[in-house]
Formats: structure tokens, C-alpha cells, sequence
């Protein structure tokens, strides 16, 4: 089992302890009951079931020691193989989405025909648990969901997010896209933060999740769409080690985040009608111009559900909110993580340039964790922990750098198997 084996199944148990590590539950026995009473697929292990009391073990294995305490302890076997492997998962659920009315049984075999499945290694009740499972069975997928308004009574008990396509630039001759990534308070329905960017990709989500961290704190909930970068990796640890459950919704199911997509509708209601020319200049422009909108106008308007302004409501809670208290410490959550093996000259390799790592590690595999856009920082983890900062190989020092025994990295990982 490697670390990010690990981090997975770390991942797939704080998923289960968010609800009671938040207070989302009524009832603490009849939550360890319900979900211990079917069985669960899990990241390298399979199809396992579980007892009420190793799930509470769980949840004090993390106030004790947070994400880290999640992961499995080092061992020295290599564990059970999954029935289902992340890639055949995700080719089922594409699959199914085709043949949304075809009956499991049908489904199955139709698996099989197609040969992506084979009968000896995957059976129909496996396929049947999983399908049932995402909710994918035929009358499960025509049924409409029922729908009920709620909001919630404090203010950072959950958020909102999602991206909307924003107006066009006007560079030169030139027309360029805009989204805006946006999160919001289910409770005061003010907008934690909102930025316009000319790309989806999950760097532009960073950013606006962090600065809504900072100038916000730190919400229990986000409930976001089931896209790309919303399932990212970086995007659950970054929230598992804040401590925060993220939810994503179904597939095909945009109407589950109202709150997010009436906002949406408001700024092309009430923002975009004001926007002129110059401000469709740079994007620059277009975001000072909507920032000052948003705080003059959105978050201090009455809104008729609170009959109160969004600003006041969030305001008038605020004593509730958990802020951030060292900001330095939220960018490292959001690196990438990757593993290397350290060359012969302390040396490892990230998008093409090279970095020297403290010679003890040489011939050894290490984490690495870095901003693919940035490459300011780069950390070096060892079980988990950091353990030096890897830095730009300067060629003539490299040169004459002395190595060191590698008995270091042995207590670096605390005894542990590989």
C-alpha cells in the first residue's frame, strides 16, 4: 500500500465521520447503524462492511490526530484488490448514463458482451450494489427527486458552489470568455467570494476557495456539482484536512444548489445590465467593477427570505465563525501531490526542472507536494510529515555537495514497511 493508497481510504472515512464531526445527525446510534448496515466499496481494499464501533474509532482517531489519523497504519502485505477499480467505476457510470432504462440484469450483460467486464472476475451482484449504490437503477433514475426548500440556522453550515459563464472580453480584435467562480452561505446568503477568470480550470477554483476561507472562515459543508474539478484530489484533501465534508451532487441534478444558481441569476439580472464597455477591457476591470457591486449592492439589498441584508445576517453570527489562524498554512493544502525517486545527485525532476532534495534521500522514494502553476515551494513528506523543502538546483554547489548516509530516512518513516 503506497501514500496514496492511503490518502484515498483516509478520504473514503472522513466522507463517513463528516456528518457526526459537523453535528448533521439526530440520532449518533441510529447514523453508526444505518451505514454500517450495508456494505461499503473502499478505495484498495473492495467491498467491506463495517461495525458502529469502528467508525466511532474513526472519529476519535481524527480530534485526536485530524486527516493523518485516518490513514491506514503502514503494513507490510499488500492488501485485497478491489472488485472495482477506480477506472471501471468511472467507465460504468459513463456507461450507464446511456442506457439509463436498461435493467441491471440486462446491463450486466450487455458488460459482458462488450467485454468490459469478465463474468469470473466481476459478478452481477457486484455490478447490482454498485449500481444501487449510486442510485442508478432504472426506477431509481426515472424517479424525479423530491424536492423541499430548507436553509440552515447558522452561518458557515454550509456553502454553495459553482461557475457560470460571465460576459465576453473585447482584447483587441479579439473576444474572450469569462467565468465566475462563486460560493455562498446557505444560511446568510452572502457571497464568501466570487472572482471572474478566462479559465474553468481548477486553479481558478483555488483561488476563490482559499480567499473565501480567509475572509469568511472556515465553513462545516460546501456542496458543490459533480465536475472535474470538484472531484479533484487536491480539492477533498485540502477540505479533509480542514476539516470540512465536502458534498457533491448527482449527475444531471443542477437544481440541488438553488441558492448558488439564483445568485447567478441575480448578477445577470441586476450586474451585467450595468457593465460598459470599459470594463470588458481586462479582466481586471470586470472584476473591480463587480466586486464593488457586489459589496454595495448584493450583500447590503434586504433580502425578502431574511428580511434582512446578507452582509447583516452573516454579521449578526459572526462570533460563530472559525477563521483561519495561521493564513500561511492554507496554501500548502491545495498542493499537488506526486512521489519521486531521488536521483544519484539528490536530485528529482517536477514539470521538467530539476530541484535538490538533502542527499539522505537519495535512491528513495519521497512525496513531493508543490503548486503546479507557481513552483515556488516545494515540500518533501516522508509518512506523512513534512521533512525538508526542496530547492532549485544551483549546479555548482550540487557539484560539491557532500552525501550523507541514508539511515535518516529510515527514522524518518518511523520504523514502518513500505
Amino acid at each position: 500500500m503506497d501514500e496514496k493508497d492511503r490518502e484515498n481510504i483516509a478520504l473514503f472515512r472522513f466522507s463517513l465521520i463528516a456528518p457526526l464531526l459537523q453535528g448533521q445527525v439526530a440520532s449518533r446510534k441510529a447514523y453508526l447503524e444505518s451505514i454500517t448496515a450495508r456494505p461499503h466499496e473502499v478505495p484498495y481494499y473492495g467491498l467491506c462492511d463495517y461495525s458502529p464501533q469502528t467508525i466511532a474509532s474513526w472519529l476519535r482517531d481524527y480530534r485526536r490526530e485530524g486527516f493523518e489519523g485516518l490513514k491506514p497504519k503502514r503494513r507490510s502485505d499488500r492488501g485485497r484488490p478491489r472488485a472495482l477499480s477506480p477506472e471501471l467505476q468511472e467507465q460504468l457510470l459513463a456507461l450507464r448514463q446511456e442506457e439509463r432504462s436498461c435493467p441491471a440484469s440486462v446491463f450486466y450483460e450487455q458488460l459482458v458482451a462488450k467485454g468490459v467486464i469478465l463474468p469470473d472476475a466481476v459478478s452481477y451482484a457486484t455490478i447490482y450494489r454498485f449500481l444501487k449504490s449510486r442510485g442508478l437503477l432504472g426506477r431509481e433514475m426515472r424517479r424525479e427527486p423530491e424536492r423541499k426548500r430548507f436553509a440552515y440556522d447558522t452561518v458557515n453550515t454550509l456553502w454553495q458552489g459553482d461557475v457560470a459563464a460571465g460576459p465576453y472580453l473585447r482584447v483587441g480584435n479579439k473576444k474572450v470568455a469569462t467565468f465566475l467562480f462563486a460560493f455562498i452561505d446557505d444560511c446568510s446568503r452572502l457571497v464568501t467570494f466570487a472572482q471572474f477568470f478566462t479559465s474553468e480550470k481548477f486553479e481558478s477554483l483555488k483561488v476563490v476557495f482559499k480567499e473565501a476561507i480567509l475572509r469568511r472562515g472556515i465553513p462545516q459543508m460546501v456542496y458543490v456539482d459533480n465536475g472535474k474539478i470538484y472531484r479533484s484530489e487536491q480539492l477533498q484533501l485540502a477540505c479533509a484536512a480542514l476539516g470540512i465534508a465536502l458534498i457533491n451532487t448527482k449527475p444531471y441534478d443542477p437544481q440541488s444548489k438553488g441558492k448558488i444558481e439564483r445568485f447567478f441569476l441575480t448578477v445577470r439580472q441586476r450586474f451585467l445590465p450595468l457593465v460598459k464597455d470599459e470594463h470588458l477591457k481586462s479582466l481586471d476591470n470586470l472584476n473591480r467593477s463587480f466586486w464593488q457591486w457586489l459589496e454595495e449592492d448584493y450583500h447590503r439589498q434586504v433580502h425578502s427570505a431574511l428580511g434582512m441584508s446578507p452582509l447583516d445576517k452573516f454579521m449578526s453570527q459572526f462570533s460563530q465563525v472559525k477563521m483561519v489562524s495561521d493564513p500561511a498554512v492554507l496554501e500548502p493544502l491545495f498542493f499537488k501531490r506526486e512521489e519521486r525517486r531521488v536521483h544519484h545527485d539528490a536530485t528529482i525532476s517536477i514539470n521538467k526542472r530539476l530541484f535538490e532534495v538533502p542527499p539522505q534521500f537519495i535512491g528513495n522514494r519521497v512525496e513531493v507536494r508543490f503548486d503546479p502553476e507557481k513552483l515556488e515551494r516545494v515540500l518533501i513528506f516522508v509518512a506523512g510529515k513534512e521533512v525538508a523543502v526542496a530547492q532549485p538546483v544551483a549546479l555548482s554547489v550540487n557539484a560539491r555537495a557532500k552525501r550523507e548516509s541514508k539511515l535518516s530516512f529510515a527514522s524518518l518513516q518511523g520504523g514502518g514497511q513500505n
